[in-house]
């Protein structure tokens, strides 16, 4: 039976800064209220990981030791800082220098609102996060800390809602730092942007690149025991509209139980090596007899990360942003630029799909599996599920490339659209959307920007998640949005590839 990727709890750390300066009993009020603001965080904020508070850090080798603390636990996904008093910045200069988790700073107060008449020294000294928040600041940039800052008081649902947004981001970046992916056979011949360095990905992202030979996963799946493919198919009869020609007793019956045999062969390796994210290459299929459709489009649905012809970045992409969407409504699902509809000058689409491996979590209705020629890979003809993908407005669609000397991640925002007329010969599954600004902007600006062909679709997490991320992983993020033009989208390239070509240097 399947089995979805567990979602690993994790946590961030509120950690408050002040000093002894003020007394004990200022510094008791100090740990009451900054406890209450991350008890609040973590009652409304709608966050994805755990909020857990730690004591008030008032000196230098307890600032140090708490981020050293933080950098060793697995399950800390990054940092929350709060001045809530005025906390000398030198104290954590050795903290932030060693700090290597992404951190969020939260400049707030206790209070939204000011007790003007009663306001006295005593008041001024404890609410000053406005002069302690900018001394930390200071260091921050002075050490070139990536860092994200958040102004407002927390009963503000914006400021809980920009919190939860990093806090995706941060789930994102400790998944990319914890990622084993296995690719079946290498990427597909003659094909440029499936390419990259494994070795830059791992030192910059933490993600570990496999490989495996197909025989391996050929053997598993020869070897699959008779009632895990009775499960399986059992399975298939209550998820899916399954074709009458599959079903027990049909003629193409035999094709469905290799799917599921499939399946179980996939997932049991992925299991086995503790394995996130997969690619498989219709190049290389060894002694499967079919391609993995039906196997693909499952695992994604339980949140694996895949890219086909061995695309192992997409792959990349595509479990991170499973992790950053886990718990919101919509989907995400591996996808790639077809072919389009230019028909209607101003309502240009692009329908989007791939050979067979397209993500039933984006699907508007229940998908049906079926069984369909597939004049690619030469082999049996594979099992697939079927569907169009649900209209979701603010959707994106992002890549990541590998330009020489850095990784860049491409992002078009779009509307993801009801298909112009029915497909009822298209056999797979498929996606059709509005690009933003429109057609010409958009694709004029992802071709100059090097964007590669296969993509990840996100209904769940957008732009905000995306920017937050690549801060915290340092890596360049080109986005198409509905104010991009194509002479701006020129100038930003040239800028970003100085700032990166420099940055790289220093």
């Amino acid at each position: 039976m399947s089995a979805p990727l567990p979602i690993r709890p994790l946590t961030v750390w509120f950690l408050t800064g002040s000093q002894d300066l003020y007394g004990e009993e200022t510094l008791v009020q100090v740990a009451d209220q900054s406890r209450a603001v991350a008890e609040q965080l973590e009652a409304e904020g709608d966050l994805s990981v755990t909020v857990v508070w730690k004591p008030v850090l008032k000196d230098a080798a307890s600032i140090h030791a708490a981020i050293l603390e933080a950098n060793a636990d697995p399950d800390c996904a990054g940092v929350i800082t709060w001045m809530h008093t005025f906390s000398p910045a030198k104290m954590w200069l050795a903290g932030m220098d060693a700090l290597r988790k992404p951190m969020l700073h939260l400049h707030t107060q206790a209070g939204a609102q000011l007790p003007w008449s009663t306001i006295d020294m005593d008041f001024m000294n404890l609410n000053q996060a406005a002069h302690g928040d900018r001394e930390f600041g200071y260091v921050g940039a002075r050490l070139g800390v990536a860092r994200t800052v958040v102004s407002g008081h927390v009963s503000n649902p914006v400021v809980r809602e920009r919190v939860a947004v990093w806090s995706r981001a941060a789930r994102g970046a400790h998944e990319l730092r914890t990622m084993r992916l296995a690719r079946f056979g290498d990427t597909m011949r003659n094909v440029a942007v499936t390419e990259g360095d494994k070795v830059e990905a791992q030192l910059r992202f933490g993600v570990e690149v496999q490989a495996y030979g197909v025989t391996e996963l050929a053997d598993l799946v020869d070897s699959a025991p008779p009632a895990a493919v009775d499960a399986l198919v059992e399975e298939y009869a209550d998820t899916y509209d399954v074709a009458p020609e599959l079903r027990a007793g049909g003629e193409r019956h035999e094709s469905l139980r290799y799917g599921a045999a499939v399946e179980w062969g996939l997932r049991s390796f992925l299991e086995g090596g503790g394995f996130t994210a997969f690619t498989s290459n219709f190049e290389d299929l060894g002694g499967l007899r079919q391609l993995p459709g039906l196997a693909v489009q499952r695992l994604m649905a339980d949140g694996y990360g895949f890219g086909g012809e061995g695309d192992w970045k997409t792959s990349t992409v595509l479990r991170t942003t499973k992790a950053m969407a886990a718990g919101r409504p919509g989907g995400t699902s591996f996808m790639e630029d077809y072919t389009y509809d230019l028909a209607t000058p101003g309502r240009e689409r692009i329908l989007g799909a791939h050979m067979l491996e397209v993500c039933p979590t984006i699907a508007a209705g229940r998908p049906t599996l079926e069984i369909h020629p597939l004049a690619i890979g030469d082999r049996e003809d594979p099992v697939r599920l079927r569907f169009t993908a649900a209209p979701a407005p603010d959707a994106v669609v992002v890549g990541m490339n590998d330009l020489g000397d850095r990784f860049r991640l491409v992002l078009n925002e779009i509307d993801v659209v009801e298909p112009s007329e029915p497909l009822p010969r298209l056999p797979v599954a498929c996606a059709v959307w509005e690009p933003k600004p429109d057609f010409a902007t958009s694709t004029e600006s992802w071709i100059l920007a090097g964007g590669p062909h296969h993509t990840v679709l996100s209904t769940a997490v957008g732009t905000p998640e995306f920017r937050e991320l690549a801060e915290m992983l340092r890596t360049e993020l080109v986005v198409i949005d509905g104010s991009s033009t194509v002479p701006a989208l020129r100038d930003s390239l040239r800028w970003s590839a100085a700032y990166h070509r420099l940055a790289a240097g220093l």
